[in-house]
């Protein structure tokens, strides 16, 4: 009894040390940068098109519009290719080669950010530069970059939740008549979809708080772009404080912290949306 006492005031002791810390974040973040929100006006700062802290001007639009485009270009990319190669690990792929693709997917988990900065920009900057069009350093760079990095992530998620599956649902799919494949894709997947859905949540916060990587090969101009233009270059709201934090001064560095204010909010209002949605996708299965 004395030893279970114990261990449950650790487990809780670690459990409030990991809140304490989230917490101390926030209270960094809403105490550095709100003032400088209060100072540039909150309307001005989200919807301001124009970056220049040089004449005063501190609009993250075009940042904001930079990180969504990027972002939402990686989930094209990486989840419908995660999801599958899930699905191929877990129901299809051969016993000899399953070590070898698992360690290739937990190798890529493994990989630092700067080294898939410079694959991106030794070979996916030319690649597109040359086959596709333009400058290479773009949209379309970074959501190509963005998408491979967050595979590890969603394959490991995944794959664990398809593997969660009771077989009983596998059989009895069998025992009516359908095939393996249909099998997997009717009844399997859909019955793990609550963990795929927390498996993407966790790609899409990667590939929206990346830094290293996109600031190699996006191109970082703060100009405002348009859906279409997927050949220009664009800077996020990570690349804008990383590259400009060790300079900054004042009402520059307040704009810089809040910039991070935001990017929290962002990553909040996603997270809950997709908790939201993934509960609604649950209730009606």
């Amino acid at each position: 009894m004395v030893k279970e006492k114990i261990m449950k005031a650790v487990f809780f002791a670690t459990a409030c040390i990991s809140i304490l810390a989230v917490g101390l974040i926030c209270i960094f973040l809403f105490a550095n940068g709100m003032p400088g929100i209060r100072e540039i006006g909150l309307f001005k700062f989200l919807f301001g098109t124009v970056w220049r802290p040089g004449n005063g001007d501190y609009g993250i639009l075009p940042m904001i519009l930079g990180s969504l485009y990027v972002t939402a270009g990686a989930i094209i990319i990486g989840v419908p290719i995660g999801i599958l190669t899930a699905a191929f690990l877990a129901q299809f792929c051969p016993a000899k080669w399953y070590p070898v693709i698992k360690a290739g997917v937990e190798l890529m988990a493994g990989i630092p950010s700067v080294v898939y900065g410079f694959f991106g920009l030794v070979v996916i900057v030319p690649f597109v530069r040359n086959v596709i069009g333009g400058k290479g350093y773009s949209i379309l760079t970074a959501s190509i970059l963005l998408g491979i990095m967050i595979l590890p992530t969603i394959v490991n998620v995944s794959e664990s939740a398809i593997r969660a599956v009771p077989k009983n649902y596998y059989e009895g799919s069998l025992a009516l008549g359908a095939t393996h494949e249909r099998s997997v894709y009717r009844m399997v997947l859909p019955a793990a979809k609550s963990g795929i859905f927390a498996g993407v949540i966790l790609g899409i916060g990667r590939a929206i708080g990346e830094t290293m990587a996109v600031i190699m090969v996006a191109g970082n101009q703060p100009a405002m772009r348009a859906p279409n233009e997927l050949l220009k270059g664009v800077c996020t709201l990570t690349a804008n404080i990383v590259i400009e934090m060790g300079y900054a001064q004042d009402l520059h560095r307040k704009a810089l912290i809040a910039t991070g204010v935001v990017l929290f909010v962002f990553i909040l209002i996603i997270n809950i949306s997709f908790s939201l949605v993934k509960r609604k996708v649950v209730r009606e299965s």
